[in-house]
């Protein structure tokens, strides 16, 4: 019983008024955030980092854990009636979603979106609360060797298996290393890379650099990229699916919940890889593939359960680790920091009421996510209709402003206009932010952890294969730097050998 009492603790927290109500805000804005092309959580939790200021840690970061789940359902919506992916993890859904709007069961196509998502949602919870503290025990062993391994794994994992070119990805990751090594040396106290500006003497800040990068930079690319025509949303009916249709799912889904679990605990997984994957497996296991593309509510139902799942599990890594499994999570990473608390393997002890009220309001949001995702569709099209160019000159107000208000400092506002171009010209050219962030939040621990692990071991690198955790660590990141060049290698070994029977046979 006193093993479960923090978790019913846990449980009094989220059902404190403010809190209740925060997750019911942090829900809904997702939902709304997911609906708007482009927009994202990682550019909205950027933008909202400076409101966190004058709120308590627990209920901050449960409205920001509303607004990552929430996004991942909204992007659902325009998916389905326009075409139109809200959000990354959603661009799938397109495949089979329209289809089925086109074809009059849009209702059928949200509703089972809504029910995954649900499901999704709450297997992921379950195995977040019996497994984070499992992996939260076990981290307690790590020492900076460890997280010293960790750290590059993550950031090359992040790099190797995000969307987009592997070698992209790289350089981005790379700048991010470079940028997290501005400012004053930890150890020796000498200045690096502030070219003499005192603003850079303690380093760059982490909010002007996400809000520039995901808040301004998405913002600028967004308005040059919102110039189609105007679509006539489907009309919604028959919201709740048949039997059928519940049973032809049940499968997809309860492979989506469990693909999507573990894909979010990997550093660089997600929502967007694991609803790919998800649809991927469906195509594969399907009788008849060629059903994807033409109205398959499997289609539907496996991505769209495997996104929430991996939305919330993603949260593991980021709590026990203290290692942001991905972008937004990286923001969360940022938006904890802000509030004096910092993510790692002593984070269940020293903080239970914010470890188990942020894990247990993700049931709460799940609930309330499902009894709003169908009554507020028509609310959401209407939204679509607000032009661009309203919309886009308040967000960058608001960026500016909030960009402000953390320091009262214009060199603040400098550095998101900065990053904000930075941004823009990434996204322009293919260049995804998420590894350049992840890098940057990722920089500091690897720097450090590696430093203190040398003096540790006398400048002796072996020592970091002398410790059976940080050697397996190794192990893994050398089988994914290496497994790419070997496949690449049998692919053209393969080729060339294709070609020798035809050079004999002519």
């Amino acid at each position: 019983m006193d093993a479960l009492q923090p978790v019913l603790d846990g449980f009094g927290v989220v059902l404190d008024p403010t809190n209740l109500l925060y997750c019911l805000l942090g829900v809904v804005i997702g939902m709304l955030i997911g609906v708007l092309p482009g927009l994202g959580p990682a550019a909205t939790i950027a933008i909202l980092l400076p409101l966190t200021y004058g709120i308590e840690p627990v209920t901050a970061i449960i409205m920001l854990a509303g607004i990552f789940y929430g996004a991942q359902y909204g992007g659902t919506i325009t998916s389905v009636l326009l075409r139109l992916p809200g959000e990354a993890s959603s661009v799938v859904t397109v495949f089979d979603g329209y289809v089925l709007a086109k074809q009059g069961r849009a209702g059928t196509a949200l509703g089972i979106a809504a029910i995954g998502s649900f499901i999704g949602g709450t297997v992921a919870i379950i195995g977040l609360t019996f497994l984070a503290p499992l992996v939260a025990g076990f981290a307690l062993d790590f020492g900076p060797a460890e997280y010293a391994a960790l750290a590059l794994l993550g950031i090359l994992l992040v790099a190797t298996i995000s969307n987009g070119a592997k070698l992209k990805a790289l350089i981005a990751a790379a700048v991010g290393l470079l940028l997290a090594t501005v400012g004053r040396d930890i150890f020796t106290g000498a200045e690096r890379y502030t070219f003499g500006n005192l603003n850079l003497a303690d380093g760059i800040d982490f909010v002007p650099v996400a809000m520039g990068l995901f808040g301004l930079g998405e913002i600028l690319y967004n308005l040059e990229e919102r110039h189609r025509a105007a679509q006539a949303p489907a009309k919604v009916a028959n919201v709740w699916p048949s039997k059928a249709d519940l049973k032809q799912s049940s499968g997809a889904i309860g492979r989506g919940s469990v693909l999507g679990f573990f894909l979010g605990i990997l550093p660089g997984g997600g929502a967007t890889i694991a609803s790919m994957a998800a649809y991927a497996m469906e195509k594969k296991r399907a009788k008849d593939p060629s059903r994807f593309g033409r109205g398959a509510i499997e289609g539907v139902a496996g991505p769209e359960t495997a996104n929430n799942a991996a939305a919330t599990s993603s949260f593991i890594p980021l709590l026990t680790l203290g290692i942001p499994a991905n972008a937004t999570m990286a923001l969360m990473f940022g938006a904890l920091l802000i509030q004096g608390v910092t993510p790692g393997p002593q984070l269940v002890e020293q903080h239970p009421d914010l470890f188990w009220g942020v894990v247990n309001s993700m049931y709460i949001g799940n609930i309330l996510l499902l009894i709003m995702s169908i009554p507020l569709v028509g609310l959401f099209v209407r939204i679509l209709r607000v032009r661009a160019a309203i919309l886009a000159p308040i967000t960058a107000l608001i960026t500016m402003l909030g960009a402000y208000t953390i320091n009262n400092s214009m060199f603040d506002v400098t550095l998101v206009v900065f990053f904000g171009a930075i941004g823009y010209l990434m996204k322009k050219f293919g260049f995804e932010p998420g590894p350049l962030v992840l890098a940057f939040v990722l920089g500091s621990l690897l720097e450090s952890s590696l430093r203190r692990s040398l003096l540790v071991f006398e400048g002796d690198l072996a020592g970091f294969v002398t410790r059976p955790i940080s050697a397996t660590l190794l192990l893994i990141f050398v089988i994914v730097a290496v497994a790419p060049m070997v496949q690449s290698l049998l692919r053209r070994r393969k080729t060339a050998a294709d070609h020798v029977p035809e050079k004999e046979n002519a």
